[in-house]
């Protein structure tokens, strides 16, 4: 015989009688509301170094093939920086096999206080080599970073080229570099074409510039040139810059990039040359120097085994924005480029984007191109582009092949055998501009051919007119 169970209803009425009941607890005192924030985060705080490294860059100081060049900074308490790389390796236990290399650490007072900055090269590397590396003192470690050396053939390779990131580095120019490495991840460097901030006294901008690129700094070469916005007067007591005072170099420059010391005298590490599977790279400092430099430029390419050139510096020799020609820059160095029969030349400053054809020397922009003349012993495509978003208004001119405004762009360049491809993205990563370059026999210059894809150029939109009411 089955017990009469209880129904729910009285299962309820139960429980209820038999819980004891619960003490009220005390009503809680609102707390009063935070205070709205009325100013941003202190810049001395919000980019203060301490003993962890930050600001890790890997940059091409040496042969890149048998080299693996690096940087960082922490705060002062750091005396002695050290770099361990051991050969990457499928599991874990890479760590014991790691090669420490001592760093030369120099102290930098910037606008926002005392920091200290190392850079270690490890050299005797094997060329086309994985590797890992991390930085510190000993204590403490930034993470493992696994990169490559170059090959010291003459190999198909693939590199990043970004014009002025200059502004807003944090919050507009990140997305560029990022997707840029999102497009490119085995790229073999970053070409920056000048103006990487807006003040190269600011300790606070070249920590957003650092941030917009993070770990990717410490992953693939960059290759800087200097723009005039890393020359700076120096700044009066209410912060104005001083209208009588020469414009110096940022201090930040040599001390954050380890880079070759094979330029000009009084000129080491802005002026520069490397090879790279191939490739002569060449950066110029287009702000000071220059007659030096053509005469150096044309020693360094006479000299000159490898089957493509490629130079970079900031101010164009063919200028797409308003007022802003360049003819003496363009008397100095573009004979040299002809004559020693420079591929291609990257550059910034004018914030808009243009490129020419096969193009030789003339002082003035208008003009026929190498293309154009059969007999043409010389032709060099030049470029001007921009990655953040400062923009100018383009000034159209005949020489254009390809141009655009009020457009973020970064340009992913390969280059294999005979052939060497161009692709300028937006920052959406759609194609912009693309174009070849085959090399000739018997000296010849390089055949170019367009890929333009079938969009129209980006331009500013036209003022709206004025109501009539």
């Amino acid at each position: 015989m089955t017990a009469n169970r209880p129904t729910i209803p009285a299962l309820i009425a139960l429980a209820i009688v038999t819980t004891p009941a619960r003490a009220q607890a005390p009503t809680p005192t609102p707390s009063p509301a935070p205070a709205a924030r009325t100013a941003p985060f202190p810049e001395a705080e919000a980019h203060r170094p301490t003993p962890i490294p930050d600001r890790i860059i890997r940059t091409i100081a040496d042969d890149p093939a048998r080299t693996i060049a690096v940087t960082w900074r922490t705060d002062a308490s750091v005396a002695v920086g050290l770099m361990q790389v051991a050969p990457a390796e499928a599991g874990p236990r890479f760590v014991e096999k790691a090669k420490a290399f001592e760093a030369k650490t120099q102290p930098l007072a910037s606008n926002l206080g005392l920091a200290h900055y190392h850079s270690a090269v490890a050299r005797g590397l094997e060329p086309s080599t994985r590797y890992v590396y991390r930085v510190g003192d000993g204590v403490d470690w930034s993470e493992w970073f696994q990169v490559r050396t170059a090959s010291d053939r003459a190999e198909p390779f693939t590199f990043l080229y970004f014009g002025d990131a200059q502004n807003d580095l944090k919050s507009m120019w990140s997305r560029v570099i990022r997707k840029a490495f999102a497009d490119a991840p085995d790229a073999a460097f970053l070409v920056h074409a000048g103006d990487l901030v807006n003040r190269g006294a600011s300790d606070a901008l070249w920590g957003e510039w650092f941030g917009a690129g993070a770990w990717i700094n410490g992953m693939l070469p960059s290759v800087p040139s200097p723009g005039n916005h890393e020359y700076e007067r120096p700044r009066l007591p209410d912060g104005k810059a001083d209208p009588d005072a020469r414009s110096v170099f940022t201090p930040h420059w040599r001390a954050q990039f380890a880079l070759p010391e094979n330029g000009p005298p009084g000129l080491e590490e802005t002026a520069y040359f490397f090879d790279y599977q191939g490739v002569r790279v060449v950066s110029l400092n287009s702000s000071e120097g220059q007659r030096e430099q053509a005469e150096w430029l044309d020693r360094v390419l006479a000299d000159n085994p490898q089957r493509w050139t490629v130079v970079t510096f900031h101010h164009p020799i063919y200028s797409p924005a308003k007022n802003r020609d360049n003819p003496e820059l363009r008397g100095l160095w573009q004979p040299v480029f002809d004559r020693r029969k420079v591929d291609l030349v990257l550059q910034g400053h004018d914030h808009t984007y243009a490129r020419t054809g096969l193009r030789a020397y003339e002082n003035v922009p208008e003009g026929a191109t190498a293309r154009d003349n059969p007999d043409a012993t010389a032709g060099t495509v030049y470029v001007v582009s921009v990655a953040g978003p400062k923009m100018y208004v383009l000034d159209p001119e005949p020489w254009m092949t390809r141009s655009g405004e009020d457009v973020q762009l970064y340009q992913v360049i390969a280059i294999d055998g005979g052939v060497l491809r161009y692709e300028a993205r937006t920052a959406l990563g759609e194609t912009y501009d693309a174009f070849e370059l085959h090399k000739q026999p018997d000296g010849r210059p390089n055949r170019l051919v367009d890929r333009v894809p079938d969009t129209p150029e980006i331009r500013r939109p036209a003022p709206k007119a004025a109501s009539a009411d």
